[in-house]
């Protein structure tokens, strides 16, 4: 097991989720419910969406066309957010400046579907060298969105 490393605080934004911990997948329930205090779906912007063995990974495409990713924005319970962000960072397997990453955390802008205001959100998007394998011989998730895949 890799060793935690104790990251810096991390400010409290509101999490982008498009694979698992979708309502209605397993990971939500296990993770999330109770523990929001709004999800409203949104896209990612400048990313695609790759199949992997058993959940999904966002890969950062800038500039793509047609790169765009469904999913949630969800805005946690202010008393739960420390936690719940251990627990993220835990199921994505994601340590700060780890190379052995599946994921890494970032920031990045997502668009609320209903048109109101874009925000920033918590995004784990497929570390460089997992994205690599993925655009050389990955299963792409036309249209985006997880939930449609099957």
């Amino acid at each position: 097991m890799r060793e935690r490393i104790v990251s810096v605080i991390a400010p409290e934004l509101p999490f982008f989720v498009y694979g698992t911990l979708r309502p209605g997948e397993g990971n939500h329930d296990l993770l999330l419910r109770g523990r929001t205090l709004r999800e409203e779906p949104a896209r990612l912007s400048g990313a695609l969406l790759y199949d992997g063995p058993g959940y999904p990974y966002a890969v950062e495409a800038p500039g793509e066309a047609g790169a765009t990713v469904a999913g949630e924005l969800v805005t946690a319970r202010p008393e739960a957010y420390a936690r719940l962000l251990a627990e993220l960072d835990r199921l994505e397997e994601y340590v700060p400046g780890d190379p052995r990453n599946l994921y890494e955390r970032v920031v990045r802008e997502v668009v609320r579907v209903d048109g109101s205001a874009a925000a920033r959100a918590w995004v784990y998007v497929a570390a460089p060298a997992v994205a690599a394998g993925l655009r050389a011989r990955g299963n792409l998730i036309e249209g985006g969105d997880w939930l449609a895949r099957r």
